[in-house]
């Protein structure tokens, strides 16, 4: 049997007395991670895949072409963040199109959902989820393996073009980017990694509870569709007709403005949001409204990553539980899900 024939042969475990387990003429004692072998080589062969990461290569190259040509224009004498010049290749644009992670956050939930909505229901229908759990493997491997695999896709997919965007940035300005700008830049990682893994979990739950691969997806981008869109209408009408009067106490205008923020952070969106201009913008000081007690007297200065991380992390641990309630309600659906051969 070839290499190439091995890995599109079918997933079958056969124990024997020493405690190994057998996949394709090897043994070995983990069959959890050729499973997430076989996931992985699954998702980078498919088309699906190879079309978003073209996509999100191109509009990320895109991004950060039209910042390389605006950066004269966006450093101003004063500016609290002028040094902090690599930073800007995510965030300024030319106005012609959103900046980096704009982008990031409107094209990665299509790259999870791409990832997880026929994860399930796909082997389902073939029958080949039953061949698998009639093997000597737990039950919950299938699913973890699932998650595991399309996360490390996904981790290495975004960290290569996190990479590689700081070295065009170096090539073209020419200068090193410093320890706290390179840390910012692997924390916008790990945060862009936290929120497409949120997204995959989702699709993964909808591709358990629906047979078809067709109203999974369908089902994910209506949620997406509607957290993107729709949601923040929804919060405009309702801030419209709880607004205040213009002669309301500061007291009350100030709850208001923070009902209408909670309102909204309600979404992973906008929490994803939050946190990558704070991390992305060492100036932003606060992400809720201040009274002029409290503006009085500051020094406009950038904060440390430590002090950033302080005010995002309401944000940081409700993408956090967002994404472990989802992969969570995945994992019970699942287990308790009737399977039957065909």
């Amino acid at each position: 049997m070839t290499i190439k024939e091995k890995m599109k042969a079918p997933v079958v475990f056969t124990g024997n007395p020493a405690g190994l387990f057998t996949y394709a003429g090897r043994e070995t004692s983990h069959p959890f991670w050729l499973m997430v072998e076989k996931e992985i080589s699954d998702h980078v062969r498919s088309l699906r895949f190879i079309i978003m990461m073209v996509l999100i290569a191109l509009t990320s190259i895109a991004t950060v072409y039209l910042a390389l040509g605006s950066l004269k224009d966006a450093i101003k004498p004063g500016d609290p963040e002028g040094s902090f010049l690599f930073l800007k290749l995510f965030t300024v644009s030319d106005g012609s199109i959103p900046p980096f992670h704009v982008f990031i956050g409107f094209l990665g939930p299509l790259l999870g959902i791409s990832l997880g909505f026929d994860s399930i229901n796909s082997e389902l229908s073939r029958g080949t989820m039953s061949r698998l759990l009639a093997q000597p493997i737990h039950r919950d491997y299938i699913i973890n393996a699932k998650f595991v695999a399309a996360l490390i896709v996904i981790s290495g997919l975004f960290l290569c073009l996190g990479l590689l965007v700081t070295g065009w940035g170096i090539l073209k300005i020419g200068i090193l980017p410093s320890f706290q700008e390179f840390l910012r830049i692997l924390a916008l990682i790990v945060l862009i990694i936290l929120y497409v893994a949120f997204w995959l979990n989702l699709a993964i739950f909808f591709s358990i509870k629906y047979k078809q691969a067709s109203t999974s997806a369908l089902a994910s981008i209506a949620v997406w569709l509607f957290v993107t869109v729709f949601y923040g209408m929804l919060v405009s009408l309702v801030a419209r007709s709880v607004a205040p009067s213009e002669f309301a106490p500061p007291g009350q205008i100030i709850a208001y403005q923070k009902l209408v923020q909670n309102l909204g952070r309600l979404v992973p969106s906008q929490l994803f949001s939050d946190a990558t201009t704070t991390l992305l913008m060492p100036s932003v000081r606060s992400l809720g409204p201040l009274t002029m007690e409290q503006v009085h007297g500051a020094i406009p200065s950038p904060l440390s990553l430590g002090q950033s991380m302080l005010v995002v992390w309401p944000q940081l641990t409700g993408l956090i539980a967002a994404t472990v309630v989802c992969f969570a309600l995945s994992y019970r659906a699942f287990m308790r899900k009737e399977i039957r051969s065909r």
